[in-house]
């Protein structure tokens, strides 16, 4: 296995890998697409990149047929292989060994015929493993043609389509292929054929319409050719074409990065770009709403109250359903607004329903304690604050029947009763005041302890049941995506060029090995 091979098979497992994780998120259409993309390209790369599948493609009375048998050089009559106008693929290969890959092209046994034997000499040996096929019309009106020519252009190496004079801008042609066809324009070649109906002095304006409509389509610098099945004429300059497409050899692999790039890019186009999102961001948004909907801060101030107060039982309810609902549909929205429909539908899966999400935020909300009790020292206090007083009440009521002499108290004990009073009254206010401060620290904290904790019991479940499985989900979108990039092709091959001179086998040897060689960059158009 060359080191091409294997960056082609990576990137095919890339693919594969995406499809896997994508699942059901993708369009149903686009998987289809890209799991047909993968299929075809392990089964070329299974057979080998040593034959080059050139397929001629066209409308009806385009002269695909000519065309094929003015490149073969072999009359079809003779050896009874005459195509007729069905839905049967006609092949001809210049190779022995190209039996398994016909058989994988499903072209039946009498269909088939080879070249390159001994007979032909050297006048063939320049499209040596070249494999020739002529497709049925792709604008017939039996539908089966063009389920042949749909199955069997993703397979093919080079692309020939062949257009005449007359329907060469036909729509059937250009939206139902050309337009389709991005990225593949190194593994394509347009044949202007029957050019010898045209005056000369249009021909010239008829390839830059072509080119015109081509631009349009989205293929730049596919090559356009002029040919006459009937006169020969332009068909050394087509064969010549072929035989630079054979040598190069890496058609067929450029062929395949060409679909392993259309497949990627149809997996970008489901995964477009980073979605805007900023978790902790839509977190907190979230938890800031759900907490005030479950009333929270309310019970949380009810329990500060009934610690100062000493009194009280504030009590949380379930949480409204209606509001988790509204809170989860507005989640869903922003972290679905970049994402295509299968994956939307994805996340609303994945999310938990809004009545799974009320029920876990009011279980959560229902094991954070209510602490209603005072601090503990506060009883001590008080008590001491009833004793001081009752004291004072003692030593004052003492001082004034002492001092209306109807308790004989002399006048040191009756100025000591007066101070024991004053004190043990400032006393027991001072311990009034203590347990009356201790409870209100004591009621703050509790209330922000409740809110702390009841907000940190409900971002934990807007964690578990919306945040971890939309970022489970934008994980596997953003893998997506990297594979669908890595699969793409990062050189893609130049479009054929006619008249240059292409790479050969030992060309590209030498040039692996550091030696000199010609390359695509070095080749230059002839001088007319």
């Amino acid at each position: 296995m060359t080191s091409h091979d294997a960056e082609l098979r990576t990137r095919t497992q890339d693919l594969e890998d995406a499809l896997a994780l994508a699942g059901d998120r993708l369009d149903p259409e686009v998987a289809a697409q890209v799991r047909d993309a993968v299929g075809g390209v392990r089964e070329r790369l299974a057979l080998g990149v040593d034959h080059t599948v050139v397929a001629l493609a066209g409308g009806t009375g385009s002269g695909k047929s000519s065309l094929f048998n003015s490149v073969s050089r072999l009359d079809f009559a003779d050896v009874g292989v005459r195509r007729p106008t069905t839905a049967l693929v006609t092949a001809c290969s210049w190779s022995a060994a190209a039996t398994a890959l016909l058989d994988w092209l499903d072209v039946e046994q009498d269909r088939r015929i080879t070249r390159g034997g001994e007979l032909d000499g050297d006048d063939e040996s320049a499209l040596a493993g070249l494999v020739l096929l002529d497709l049925p019309d792709h604008d017939s009106i039996a539908p089966e043609h063009r389920a042949v020519v749909d199955r069997v252009l993703p397979l093919v190496d080079l692309l020939v389509w062949v257009v005449d004079p007359q329907k060469y801008a036909d729509d059937a042609l250009h939206s139902g292929y050309l337009r389709k066809s991005s990225g593949l324009e190194g593994s394509m070649v347009v044949a202007l054929n029957q050019i010898d109906t045209v005056p000369g002095s249009r021909r010239e304006s008829l390839v830059q319409d072509m080119d015109r409509l081509l631009t349009e389509d989205g293929l730049t610098g596919v090559y356009v050719t002029t040919v006459s099945a009937r006169t020969g004429e332009g068909m050394d300059e087509l064969r010549s074409l072929l035989e630079q497409a054979v040598a190069r050899r890496s058609v067929a692999a450029s062929r395949v990065a060409g679909e392993l790039d259309r497949a990627g890019a149809l997996l970008l186009a489901e995964t477009p770009g980073e979605v805007p999102w900023t978790m902790s961001t839509a977190v907190e948004q979230e938890v800031d709403s759900l907490v005030e909907v479950s009333g929270l801060g309310g019970v949380a101030g009810q329990v500060g109250a009934a610690v100062r107060n000493g009194y009280g039982r504030p009590e949380l309810s379930p949480v409204s359903a209606e509001a988790v609902a509204l809170s989860r549909a507005r989640w869903l929205t922003r972290a679905g607004r970049a994402l295509r429909p299968g994956w939307r539908r994805s996340l609303d899966r994945a999310v938990t329903p809004a009545s799974g999400i009320a029920r876990e935020v009011s279980t959560a909300l229902a094991r954070i304690p209510l602490d209603t009790r005072g601090p503990s020292s506060a009883r001590p206090t008080r008590r001491a604050a009833w004793v001081a007083l009752g004291l004072g009440v003692v030593a004052a009521v003492l001082a004034v029947l002492g001092s209306l002499d109807v308790v004989p108290l002399s006048r040191p004990l009756l100025t000591t009763c007066a101070v024991v009073a004053a004190v043990a009254v400032v006393t027991a206010v001072v311990c009034f005041l203590v347990v009356l401060q201790l409870r209100r620290t004591l009621g703050r904290r509790r209330r922000q302890q409740v809110f702390a904790s009841g907000r940190g019991a409900i971002e934990r479940v807007v964690r578990e049941t919306m945040a971890a499985p939309t970022q489970e989900l934008l994980d596997a979108h953003r893998r997506v995506r990297e594979l669908a990039q890595s699969a793409r092709d990062r050189d893609p091959a130049a479009p054929l060029t006619g008249a240059l001179r292409l790479p050969t086998g030992p060309d590209l040897d030498a040039s692996s090995t550091g030696e000199g060689g010609p390359s695509d960059t070095d080749a230059v158009r002839p001088a007319p």
